[in-house]
């Protein structure tokens, strides 16, 4: 009774509605409030959150009256909040510092607190989704703990707001919303579409819950195979061309069936091939490309040659390191994917075509040449969040095995199959190249590497988004007591999916595969026209794959052999002893002018400066080992085996330091 009473108003009479209206706008109102007090609200951000975009000239509405009265103030929003930021908020700061646990404030919402948002467009309340055309003149916020806010955005101009790039930010990809975000920073969004017909994995547990494909397609193509047939959208070029990406269909021995597959990928490749307007070139990975027992076999070999037990042991192998290191073909496969990355860039790039990756599962080679063909064509994922965004988007979501491939559950029928590790190693190919380019280091892809192993967060540590989230949900993190059920096999050897492939893509697709011969001079010419100019940092790289400059990966590989090691050498160590003399120069700089102290105390501060340097080593950060040691640097008991000169020219990459690998 009391609580109707009070709420109604005095038995439900209606207040009257203000009949007044200010044509004066706010920010003459407050022109000189904001000249004597410049000061302005600050922002408190939690640690890593990120600011979104903000609006000045925002009115928070005390009641909705029009919008006449109110406070003044700013509208934020953070990946974690929105908050309203109003002049006089500066009298309550001292009060807030009360509270150093306190995490949001009077007028911050958190996104999960947010119920529902509507908009007012010409007095008509409407409900806000998706991407605005217009600003509405007024906006409502319904909140799960029963607030309600009233912004008046009548004054807000559209070119003050303020939005931050999502450049800063790691995108996630668990949304259809960050889906349409990174088609709308691609420009791809004209062509194609975020879908979410996997929602809940109901097509498929292969694929991710939400992806994109092109506009003209039906979204209920999508499940007739399981997603299998369906060209996916990876990125799109400055110049509206598109990478793309499909899984082969599953194969079958029934003719009827085998016609019916042919018929889907005729009326699919409809679809993404529309000459002129749109050409497809097709790229088959799975047969004319790499196979993942060859990387397996590679990098059994190469890893060989760091698993060191001891010094001796170390000396023997370093007499024919460099023959057992070309004899592993690690190298060669890092030089190979290299140049397969920059084939299809030329097709994007010079003779403006669409690429069609082709892989059996779309989730292992596919995911591999797509990042690189990225991070080459893409500053954006040259940056530390855009490099974070590209391997959730492209190996997470993309549906990279990692369980499988790691072998984290040491399965005694598989065997490593390093696929991410090798896109590290070739992204680490172009950081040591062009280091300016990046906005991270290769330690950063170091830890990165070592991450593989750490299940302590599940990032890579699953077959699918599908089973991660099962996992997630039952929280089952551990490792299973009994062995799950082997991946099947097929498409792991070459002529498997030779066999499918040949038998699935029909006359059509094949000939949208280029001869070798034209492919081999039109790579040439447009590798060598890159490298004739001054490379841009900002646009297109590409590196250098001629056989010297494919390197090892030193500091990940050799990092824990204290022999490989060059104590006070190395890149860091050398920046740090120029930055050292640069202190010591300038700090003479200052005595001379000065002229306080003797010359003795100069040369004993600047010795003690110089030492800092040395402590570095070739391979830092990481952890300088020793290890007692009777060989010399040079291995002069190799030299006891050769009988002359004739044999010393033999064996010409026996005394070659590897602090030049």
């Amino acid at each position: 009774m009391l609580g109707k009473g009070v709420v109604g108003g005095g038995g439900g009479t209606k207040a009257p509605k203000p009949s007044f209206v200010s044509y004066v706008r706010p920010e003459e109102i407050h022109t000189n409030e904001k000249e004597v007090t410049e000061k302005e609200v600050t922002l408190h951000l939690l640690p890593g959150e990120q600011l979104l975009c903000e609006a000045s000239t925002v009115l928070k509405c005390v009641q909705e009256d029009s919008c006449q009265r109110g406070i003044y103030g700013r509208l934020v929003c953070t990946d974690f909040k929105i908050s309203f930021l109003g002049d006089d908020e500066s009298a309550l700061d001292n009060d807030e510092t009360q509270f150093k646990n306190k995490v949001v404030g009077e007028n911050d919402i958190t996104l999960h607190c947010v119920d529902q948002i509507y908009g007012v467009f010409d007095e008509k309340k409407k409900t806000l989704f998706g991407q605005l055309k217009k600003y509405p003149e007024t906006l409502i916020i319904h909140c799960k703990d029963l607030r309600v806010f009233h912004f008046c955005l009548r004054y807000t101009k559209e070119e003050e707001v303020k939005r931050t790039d999502r450049k800063n930010h790691a995108v996630m990809f668990d949304t259809l919303q960050d889906w349409c975000w990174e088609l709308e920073r691609t420009k791809g969004n004209m062509k194609y579409k975020a879908v979410s017909v996997n929602e809940g994995y109901k097509v498929c547990e292969r694929l991710p819950a939400y992806f994109v494909v092109p506009t003209p397609l039906p979204e209920e193509d999508v499940p007739r195979f399981q997603g299998h047939g369906i060209p996916i959208w990876c990125w799109s070029c400055h110049n509206g061309c598109a990478l793309l990406k499909m899984s082969a269909l599953p194969k079958e021995q029934d003719d009827g069936i085998l016609q019916i597959q042919k018929n889907f990928l005729d009326g699919i490749y409809k679809i993404i091939h529309r000459p002129p307007y749109e050409i497809v070139k097709t790229e088959d990975l799975s047969s004319n490309f790499l196979s993942l027992q060859e990387i397996q076999t590679a990098y059994s070999k190469f890893k060989q040659l760091f698993l060191i037990d001891n010094s001796t042991e170390f000396w023997d192998t370093d007499i024919k390191w460099f023959s057992l290191l070309e004899s592993s073909s690690w190298l060669d496969i890092i030089r190979r994917c290299l140049k397969k990355a920059i084939e299809i860039i030329e097709c994007l790039e010079a003779q403006n075509m669409n690429i069609l990756l082709l892989e059996e599962n779309a989730s292992d080679l596919c995911c591999l040449v797509s990042s690189l063909v990225q991070v080459m064509m893409d500053p954006h994922c040259r940056t530390r969040f855009g490099f974070q965004s590209l391997v959730q988007k492209e190996w997470i979501m993309g549906g990279h095995c990692f369980l499988d491939r790691c072998n984290h559950l040491r399965q005694s029928d598989k065997e490593e199959v390093p696929v991410f590790l090798l896109f590290l190693d070739c992204v680490w190919q172009l950081v040591h190249q062009h280091p300016p380019a990046f906005e991270f280091t290769e330690t950063y892809l170091t830890v990165l590497s070592d991450s593989l192993y750490i299940p302590i967060f599940s990032t890579f540590f699953f077959n699918s988004p599908h089973q991660k989230d099962t996992n997630m949900h039952q929280r089952q993190l551990s490792l299973p007591l009994t062995q799950s059920k082997s991946s099947p096999k097929r498409g792991f050897f070459r002529e498997e999916t030779d066999h499918l492939i040949k038998n699935l893509l029909g006359k059509r697709i094949s000939k949208l595969i280029n001869s070798s011969e034209e492919l081999q001079d039109n790579f040439r010419e447009f590798y060598d026209s890159w490298h004739s100019k001054p490379p841009s940092y900002h646009g297109l790289l590409l590196p250098h794959i001629e056989g010297p400059e494919v390197k090892v990966w030193a500091q990940r590989y050799l990092r824990w052999i204290p022999e490989a090691q060059i104590l006070g050498g190395g890149r860091v160590a050398t920046m740090s002893k120029l930055l050292e003399m640069l202190e010591e120069v300038q700090s003479l700089q200052e005595k001379i002018e000065e002229r306080h102290h003797s010359q003795e105390a100069l040369q004993a501060e600047a010795t003690s400066l110089l030492r800092n340097s040395a402590r570095l080593s070739s391979l830092f950060p990481f952890a300088l080992l020793q290890r007692h040691s009777s060989k010399p640097v040079l291995p002069t008991s190799g030299w006891k085996a050769l009988e002359d000169e004739e044999d010393l020219a033999k064996r010409e990459d026996e005394f070659v330091d590897l602090g030049d690998v």
